[in-house]
């Protein structure tokens, strides 16, 4: 063991941080990658399609936090109404924790944004730069004229790119086609500006530059997910009694007779992983499960005529010859949670109220006297959740002993919250300290009703009455 004052003080041959490596993944075709490609196609357009698209009027997903309003394909979400959107994000948590017990890194192979966005950037190097070995040898050469363009269209087409990116991310928040005019008029406002060079240099950063680093020391996924792991997750494994042990050999030699497995030793599965990993190695944290490394594999396997699968998803129960267990106490407990989850989240934002009441009363005077009798003020917040304006009508229940002064009816447009102020009166001089109130609110057509409760105070038996009001 080296003592500590090494450890503390290294020589100059040793240091406590090393330069990481680039990887150089090696493009492969096959069936896991057709299928991530598909995925990169349909998120990404996802991405930068839906600020885009219009649904009632109104851009059909934007988060407008000045108004305090979210527009979801025809579903508005009001403040009062986020208990729900924080509710889809536990049930968006819950899902992570089901499939990944289900089928281990299926997020982070297919579907989570560093790894789509870094197939993009990925490809923008390949064709300014050329496949795995031109890109090697170019780094590795000295700065020439084609060196110096080649780099500079890359670095150029990847701002472009992670431009366009901030921008469509701010325009989930902002309305997309006013910030494209301005924009084009050099008038965007400063919070937008930054919003768009933030996200844009975290998109160039993170999928240009960072790429597989995110991955192994920043990301937390990585680190917990052995805690949803158990024997029957579904995983990308090399099978080791089937490829052991490994040597090169022509295509027409006898394994057995030598004595090898399967495996030839090419490293082609290296040399594709995203993460420079060696999956003969066995499961590793690195590891993001794209499935890269089976379709190098059975690339391999077919030029040599050996079954596929020597790298494959398997689990380890499978690969210890036991049957996988695809019904179990994890994935019944994560799948009973997340369908009940669901189903309540659609049963709530289904059930919404088109119409929000609430009675505030004056904080300056509980009661005035007057000589018409005892009057109580408030101020009523109508909030019209719809998408068009109700005429709206007040009502007191018929057994009250109350009347409302003043008008009774107003109208709120759509999407809009209305303050209207509300005095209601007691003639019967006989009504003493507090009592409850019920409103009713509808509109005129019926079709959207709602009502609040609040309180009406009137003087108590033991307060001295004063001398009514004039009016």
């Amino acid at each position: 063991m080296k003592p500590l004052a090494h450890l503390l003080a290294p020589n100059a041959g040793d240091t406590l941080y090393a330069a990481q490596p680039k990887v150089y993944p090696r493009e492969i075709d096959g069936r896991y990658a057709r299928l991530r490609l598909a995925a990169v196609f349909v998120l990404l357009g996802i991405f930068y399609l839906f600020p885009w698209l219009s649904w009632n009027g109104h851009q059909a997903v934007l988060f407008d936090l000045p108004a305090r309003k979210f527009h979801v394909f025809g579903l508005t979400f009001w403040p009062q109404d986020f208990f729900w959107l924080a509710w889809l994000l536990i049930v968006a948590g819950l899902s992570l924790f089901f499939f990944t017990a289900l089928a281990g890194r299926l997020w982070c192979g297919y579907a989570c944004p560093q790894t789509v966005w870094t197939e993009v950037f990925l490809w923008i190097e390949r064709v300014c730069e050329g496949r795995r070995n031109q890109r090697i040898k170019l780094d590795a050469g000295p700065w020439t004229r084609e060196k110096v363009m080649r780099k500079s269209i890359k670095q150029a087409l990847w701002v472009i790119f992670s431009l366009w990116t901030g921008v469509t991310f701010v325009g989930f928040f902002t309305p997309i086609r006013d910030l494209a005019r301005a924009i084009a008029d050099g008038t965007p406002g400063g919070w937008e500006t930054f919003w768009i060079l933030f996200y844009g240099f975290a998109t160039y950063g993170n999928a240009g530059y960072l790429r597989e680093q995110v991955c192994k020391y920043m990301c937390p996924y990585a680190r917990f997910q052995s805690a949803m792991f158990d024997r029957d997750t579904l995983i990308i494994s090399y099978d080791a009694a089937r490829g052991e042990p490994r040597g090169a050999r022509r295509k027409d030699a006898d394994r057995a007779a030598l004595g090898l497995g399967d495996c030839i030793d090419c490293a082609a599965c290296v040399q594709v992983c995203p993460t420079g990993i060696d999956i003969r190695d066995g499961l590793q944290i690195e590891c993001i499960a794209c499935a890269s490394c089976i379709d190098a594999c059975d690339a391999v396997m077919d030029k040599m005529r050996y079954p596929r699968g020597l790298i494959r998803y398997t689990t380890e129960n499978m690969l210890a010859g036991r049957p996988r267990r695809v019904l179990r106490p994890r994935t019944l407990i994560y799948g009973g949670l997340l369908g009940a989850m669901l189903a309540t989240f659609a049963w709530g934002v289904s059930h919404r109220a088109a119409l929000i009441v609430e009675a505030l009363h004056d904080r300056n005077a509980l009661f005035r006297e007057t000589a018409a009798g005892v009057e109580n003020s408030y101020t009523l917040k109508l909030v019209n959740k719809t998408e068009r304006p109700l005429r709206l009508r007040i009502a007191l229940p018929d057994e009250s002993r109350l009347t409302i002064v003043g008008r009774s009816a107003v109208e709120v447009a759509a999407g809009r919250v209305a303050s209207v102020p509300l005095t209601l009166r007691a003639t019967d001089r006989t009504m003493r300290g507090r009592q409850p109130v019920a409103l009713d609110v509808r509109s005129d057509d019926g079709a959207v009703e709602a009502g609040t409760r609040t309180e009406f105070f009137a003087p108590s038996e033991h307060e001295q009455t004063h001398e009514p009001e004039r009016q």
